[in-house]
Protein backbone atom coordinates (compact mmCIF):
# COMPACT_ATOMS: atom_id res chain seq x y z
CA UNK A 1 0.00 0.00 0.00
CA UNK A 2 2.75 2.24 0.84
CA UNK A 3 4.49 1.69 -2.19
CA UNK A 4 0.80 2.64 -4.43
CA UNK A 5 1.15 6.04 -2.58
CA UNK A 6 4.59 6.79 -3.80
CA UNK A 7 3.99 5.73 -7.19
CA UNK A 8 1.30 8.36 -7.82
CA UNK A 9 2.47 11.23 -6.71
CA UNK A 10 4.36 13.23 -9.56
CA UNK A 11 7.93 13.40 -7.85
CA UNK A 12 7.93 9.55 -6.69
CA UNK A 13 6.51 10.74 -2.74
CA UNK A 14 9.19 13.34 -2.49
CA UNK A 15 8.84 16.89 -2.43
CA UNK A 16 11.08 19.05 -4.51
CA UNK A 17 11.95 22.10 -5.46
CA UNK A 18 10.95 25.69 -3.67
CA UNK A 19 8.04 23.87 -1.40
CA UNK A 20 10.75 21.69 -0.22
CA UNK A 21 13.04 24.59 0.58
CA UNK A 22 9.76 26.18 2.18
CA UNK A 23 9.37 23.23 4.15
CA UNK A 24 12.71 23.41 5.32
CA UNK A 25 12.94 27.10 6.51
CA UNK A 26 9.48 26.57 8.61
CA UNK A 27 11.20 23.63 10.03
CA UNK A 28 14.13 26.21 10.91
CA UNK A 29 11.42 28.54 12.54
CA UNK A 30 10.05 26.23 14.41
CA UNK A 31 12.99 25.25 15.39
CA UNK A 32 13.54 28.66 16.60
CA UNK A 33 10.17 29.69 17.85
CA UNK A 34 10.40 26.49 20.31
CA UNK A 35 14.35 27.79 21.58
CA UNK A 36 12.22 31.40 22.70
CA UNK A 37 9.51 29.29 24.09
CA UNK A 38 11.87 27.27 25.77
CA UNK A 39 13.81 30.28 27.42
CA UNK A 40 10.15 31.87 28.22
CA UNK A 41 9.26 28.82 30.65
CA UNK A 42 12.61 28.98 32.15
CA UNK A 43 13.35 25.32 32.19
CA UNK A 44 17.14 23.92 32.78
CA UNK A 45 19.03 23.92 29.52
CA UNK A 46 20.06 20.67 30.41
CA UNK A 47 16.78 19.01 30.75
CA UNK A 48 16.79 20.44 26.56
CA UNK A 49 19.83 19.11 26.12
CA UNK A 50 19.24 15.63 27.75
CA UNK A 51 15.74 15.07 26.09
CA UNK A 52 16.24 16.70 22.55
CA UNK A 53 17.45 13.47 20.78
CA UNK A 54 15.12 11.44 22.50
CA UNK A 55 12.23 11.14 19.68
CA UNK A 56 14.64 9.38 17.72
CA UNK A 57 14.47 6.41 20.24
CA UNK A 58 11.63 5.24 18.05
CA UNK A 59 14.13 4.19 15.05
CA UNK A 60 14.34 1.49 17.27
CA UNK A 61 11.23 0.30 15.56
CA UNK A 62 13.41 -0.37 12.31
CA UNK A 63 14.84 -3.72 13.94
CA UNK A 64 11.72 -5.38 13.33
CA UNK A 65 11.03 -4.29 9.99
CA UNK A 66 10.68 -1.05 7.81
CA UNK A 67 6.93 -0.79 7.90
CA UNK A 68 7.15 -0.86 11.88
CA UNK A 69 9.79 1.56 11.78
CA UNK A 70 8.17 4.03 9.33
CA UNK A 71 5.02 3.94 11.78
CA UNK A 72 7.07 4.11 15.03
CA UNK A 73 9.29 6.86 13.86
CA UNK A 74 6.27 9.17 12.15
CA UNK A 75 4.73 8.48 15.51
CA UNK A 76 7.31 10.27 17.33
CA UNK A 77 7.89 13.09 14.42
CA UNK A 78 4.66 14.88 13.78
CA UNK A 79 3.13 17.32 15.74
CA UNK A 80 0.12 15.47 17.15
CA UNK A 81 1.45 13.64 20.07
CA UNK A 82 3.40 16.77 21.33
CA UNK A 83 -0.05 18.87 20.65
CA UNK A 84 -1.82 16.69 22.65
CA UNK A 85 0.69 16.85 25.53
CA UNK A 86 0.34 20.34 25.41
CA UNK A 87 -2.90 20.63 25.45
CA UNK A 88 -2.78 17.95 28.96
CA UNK A 89 0.14 20.40 30.01
CA UNK A 90 -1.87 23.47 29.73
CA UNK A 91 -5.06 21.78 31.04
CA UNK A 92 -2.90 20.80 34.24
CA UNK A 93 -1.34 23.80 34.38
CA UNK A 94 1.83 22.24 34.72
CA UNK A 95 4.56 24.14 32.96
CA UNK A 96 7.23 21.54 32.87
CA UNK A 97 5.31 18.71 30.35
CA UNK A 98 4.77 22.07 28.38
CA UNK A 99 8.31 22.35 28.37
CA UNK A 100 8.60 18.37 27.32
CA UNK A 101 6.43 19.41 24.63
CA UNK A 102 8.27 22.24 23.62
CA UNK A 103 11.33 20.30 23.62
CA UNK A 104 9.94 17.59 21.85
CA UNK A 105 8.34 20.14 18.90
CA UNK A 106 11.82 21.65 18.92
CA UNK A 107 13.11 18.46 17.69
CA UNK A 108 10.88 18.09 15.18
CA UNK A 109 11.49 21.39 13.62
CA UNK A 110 15.36 20.51 13.58
CA UNK A 111 14.71 17.52 11.74
CA UNK A 112 12.94 19.27 9.01
CA UNK A 113 15.13 21.97 9.01
CA UNK A 114 18.39 19.36 8.61
CA UNK A 115 15.52 17.75 5.41
CA UNK A 116 15.09 14.66 7.59
CA UNK A 117 10.97 13.85 6.44
CA UNK A 118 8.19 11.74 7.41
CA UNK A 119 9.26 8.10 6.62
CA UNK A 120 7.85 5.74 3.45
CA UNK A 121 7.39 2.08 4.34
CA UNK A 122 10.03 1.25 1.65
CA UNK A 123 13.23 2.44 4.03
CA UNK A 124 14.60 4.58 6.33
CA UNK A 125 15.86 6.61 3.56
CA UNK A 126 12.92 7.20 1.78
CA UNK A 127 11.18 10.48 2.82
CA UNK A 128 8.98 12.96 1.94
CA UNK A 129 11.17 15.01 1.87
CA UNK A 130 13.50 13.06 -0.50
CA UNK A 131 16.00 10.18 -0.50
CA UNK A 132 18.43 10.69 2.67
CA UNK A 133 21.47 8.59 3.38
CA UNK A 134 23.70 6.42 1.07
CA UNK A 135 21.08 6.34 -1.65
CA UNK A 136 20.98 10.29 -2.02
CA UNK A 137 24.71 10.49 -1.87
CA UNK A 138 24.94 8.34 -4.70
CA UNK A 139 22.96 10.67 -6.81
CA UNK A 140 20.10 7.77 -6.48
CA UNK A 141 16.78 10.37 -6.22
CA UNK A 142 13.46 9.54 -7.31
Amino acid sequence: MAGADVAATPHGGAVNGVPRVLLRVEGALVFAACLLAYRWLGESWWLFAALFLVPDVSMLGYLANPRTGAACYNAAHTGAAPGLLAVVSMLAGSSFLLSLAVIWVAHIGFDRMLGYGLKYASGFGDTHLGRIGRAAAAGNTR
